[in-house]
C-alpha cells in the first residue's frame, strides 16, 4: 500500500492535507519564509523541507506522520473497496448472474437492496480493522519488496501459488471455525441470510467475519517476502474472486470442479451450510471431509423455475 499512498500523496493528498492543516498556521517560521530564504543554503533547505517551496503550501503533518498515514490509508481503502464492490458486483450481476434465481422460494424480498445495505454497514468497520496492517506495511513492518528480481524470478512466479495456497488453507480453518455453534450466530450467521446469494452478497457480512477471513492476506507478507505490485494485484484478485463465487452459477461437468472451489461450490455452501468451506481449491475440504462435489441436479435454478408464482420473491427478511 505504500505505492498507492505515495501516488495518492503526490497527486491528491499533499494538496488536501496542505489545505486542511497548512504548515503556516502552526509555524511562525513559515510566516517569515521570504526573509528566511535569503540565509545560508542549509537554512534554505531546512525551511523548504518544513514549509515548502515559496508559493507552494505544505501540510503541518509531513507524509511520514503516522496520524496522517492512518487517516489517508483509511480514506483510500474505503474509496477503493466501494469502487471495486460496486463495479465488479454490478458487472457480475448484469452479465453473469441468472435473474431467474430471483424466483427461488428462499430468495428474500428486496434481497439485493438488503445485501448492499449490509455491505455498506460493514465497510467502515472492516476498513478500520484493516488499516493498521496497511500502516504497518507502509512503515516497514512487513516483508514486501520493490524490485521484481530481489528474490529472483522463480520466487516471484512461485509466490503467487504459494500465496493462494497459504491463504486458502488459513481461510478454510477460519471459515470452518466460524461455523462452530458457539461462534456462528454471533459472527457468521448474517452472511448466511443469503441462501441464494447474488454478487452483492460477497461483502454482506459482519465486519468481524470479513476481517477474520481477510487476516491470512495480511499475515502472508509479514511472514514471507512478496513483491509490492504483486501484492496489490493479488489483493484485488481475492476481492474479485469473492464477488465471483457469489453469483450462484452452477457450472458443472468440466472436471475442474474437483480441483477449483468456484461459484458452484460456494452456492452449495450457502444452500447446505456444512460443506465447501474453502476459498480457491477443494484441497482442505477433501482433507477435512467437508467436500461436496456440485452436480447439475444441485442447481437452485431448477427449484426457482419450478416454484409456483405465488411463492416467488415473497420471502420476508428473517
Amino acid at each position: 500500500m505504500d505505492l498507492v499512498l505515495h501516488f495518492a500523496d503526490e497527486y491528491v493528498l499533499d494538496s488536501v492535507w496542505a489545505h486542511l492543516l497548512p504548515a503556516s498556521r502552526f509555524s511562525s517560521a513559515c510566516g517569515a519564509q521570504g526573509s528566511k530564504l535569503n540565509e545560508t543554503m542549509v537554512d534554505t533547505q531546512q525551511m523548504i523541507a518544513q514549509c515548502g517551496e515559496p508559493g507552494k503550501a505544505v501540510s503541518w503533518l509531513p507524509r511520514d506522520n503516522i496520524v496522517r498515514q492512518t487517516i489517508s490509508l483509511y480514506v483510500i481503502t474505503y474509496i477503493g473497496i466501494l469502487l471495486l464492490y460496486f463495479s465488479m458486483a454490478s458487472l457480475s450481476y448484469y452479465f453473469l448472474f441468472n435473474k431467474d434465481l430471483m424466483k427461488h422460494p428462499r430468495f428474500l424480498k428486496n434481497q439485493i437492496k438488503l445485501e448492499i445495505q449490509s455491505s455498506l454497514r460493514a465497510f467502515p468497520w472492516l476498513d478500520l480493522l484493516t488499516v493498521p496492517w496497511f500502516v504497518a506495511e507502509v512503515r516497514g513492518y512487513s516483508r514486501v519488496y520493490d524490485r521484481w528480481d530481489e528474490y529472483g524470478l522463480w520466487y516471484l512466479i512461485l509466490s503467487v501459488p504459494f500465496f493462494l495456497l497459504f491463504t486458502d488453507i488459513c481461510i478454510y480453518w477460519v471459515h470452518r471455525l466460524e461455523h462452530h455453534p458457539s461462534i456462528y450466530k454471533y459472527v457468521h450467521k448474517p452472511h448466511h441470510k443469503w441462501i441464494v446469494p447474488t454478487p452483492f452478497a460477497s461483502h454482506a457480512f459482519h465486519p468481524i467475519d470479513g476481517y477474520a477471513q481477510s487476516l491470512p492476506y495480511h499475515i502472508f507478507p509479514v511472514l514471507f517476502p512478496l513483491n509490492k505490485l504483486l501484492f496489490l494485484g493479488l489483493f484485488g484478485f481475492v476481492n474479485m474472486w469473492s464477488i465471483m463465487i457469489h453469483d450462484s452459477d452452477m457450472i458443472t461437468g468440466t472436471g475442474l470442479e474437483r480441483i477449483i472451489n468456484g461459484p458452484a461450490h460456494h452456492t452449495l455452501h450457502h444452500l447446505y451450510f456444512t460443506c465447501n468451506y474453502g476459498q480457491y481449491t477443494t484441497l482442505c475440504d477433501r482433507l477435512g471431509k467437508s467436500f461436496r462435489e456440485p452436480h447439475r441436479d444441485d442447481d437452485p435454478l431448477i427449484q426457482a423455475n419450478q416454484s409456483p408464482p405465488e411463492t416467488r420473491a415473497h420471502v420476508k427478511e428473517e
